[in-house]
């Protein structure tokens, strides 16, 4: 009997995209606030449109940042130089709406920088999903390898050197700009927006998504070092031969360092029990925030989440991703 095959379509687009500029900016932000101080509180958003950037959100920080500079230094880094294509990083505007953090949110999670790691709640309310399978080398869905690969080198090798040849055949089918004329690109032919990306920033519609985005947030928000460590745990499952594919799961309400609930689900790929895998990652991985930024040293700053910003936040091989580390799971294999 033949194997049973079917289609299934991720996506990806590159740094220039608006959206993708505008998570770019974010995590350029954050990167600054942190690399001065370790504990900023940041939550920063970006919209772009014709000529027009800005950057609204809350922040606490005791350092001093040039948000302008910040924002013409990563437009111009990416290649939006000229009004032709919809932003000239040196003359476009830069809007700037930044408040301090809301003491309401501050007191409850960590008590106006008061709090142990280990007593720092949950910066939000949300669910938060970790995804691994072992179809690629990665240990991520090989649709979404394929569609971020082409992407990234698509300036210098187009489709052939990424995709494997087993999956071209006399059937496959290229559309290279299908509606035509295509060439009023960037800011000027669509708004850009932190947080819309957030399919191409995970899994490429492979598991699930609890709906938070990541860039622009210090790791207190959940919706980022929360699915950092649901990676980590995910990867590490697969990475011991416990499952070939897995999904976890964890919540959180705001200001409770503990998670309300970890789940795990192997799809039936399991060797030993899912019951017996979830107890395997709650003793091996500490879910809350506060320890979850010292784990996987959440807390430098330099480039290190603007590079998450383009191309996906998991499955990349760079020290800075401490979340794709794999921690070795032990069970017993021969009861298994």
């Amino acid at each position: 009997m033949a194997a049973e095959t079917f289609l299934f379509t991720s996506e990806s687009v590159n740094e220039g995209h608006p959206d993708k500029l505008c998570d770019q900016v974010s995590d350029a932000v954050l990167d600054a606030c942190l690399a001065q101080d370790a504990d900023s509180k940041v939550a920063c958003e970006t919209v772009t449109k014709t000529n027009m950037v800005m950057v609204l959100g809350e922040i606490t920080t005791k350092a001093t940042v040039d948000y302008e500079k910040i924002v013409r230094d990563t437009c111009r880094n990416i290649g939006f130089i000229s009004d032709d294509v919809g932003l000239d990083a040196d003359r476009c505007k830069v809007l700037v709406n930044i408040e301090q953090q809301s003491p309401d949110i501050a007191q409850g999670v960590h008590g106006h920088f008061t709090k142990r790691p280990e007593e720092v709640g949950a910066g939000d309310q949300g669910i938060m999903f970790g995804y691994a399978t072992d179809e690629t080398p990665e240990l991520m869905p090989l649709s979404h390898v394929l569609a971020t690969k082409l992407g990234a080198r698509l300036t210098e090798h187009v489709i052939k050197p990424v995709i494997p040849a087993k999956y071209l055949d006399e059937n496959t089918i290229f559309h290279l700009n299908p509606s035509g004329r295509f060439v009023i690109g960037g800011p000027h032919g669509d708004a850009g927006l932190t947080g819309r990306k957030i399919i191409i920033d995970t899994y490429g519609g492979w598991g699930a998504h609890g709906g938070g985005a990541f860039s622009g947030k210090d790791p207190t928000k959940v919706d980022r070092s929360g699915a950092y460590i649901a990676r980590q745990a995910a990867k590490s499952i697969i990475a011991s031969g416990l499952a070939r594919r897995c999904i976890v799961q964890i919540s959180y309400a705001i200001g409770v360092p503990e998670p309300l609930s970890v789940f795990v689900d192997s799809y039936g790929t399991g060797k030993i029990p899912d019951r017996e895998i979830l107890k395997l990652v709650k003793e091996n991985f500490d879910f809350r925030p506060g320890m979850i930024s010292i784990n996987l040293d959440l807390k430098k700053g330099g480039n290190r989440f603007i590079k998450t910003a383009a191309y996906g936040h998991f499955g990349r091989d760079d020290a800075d991703f401490t979340w794709e580390v794999v921690k070795p799971l032990k069970f017993d294999k021969a009861s298994a």
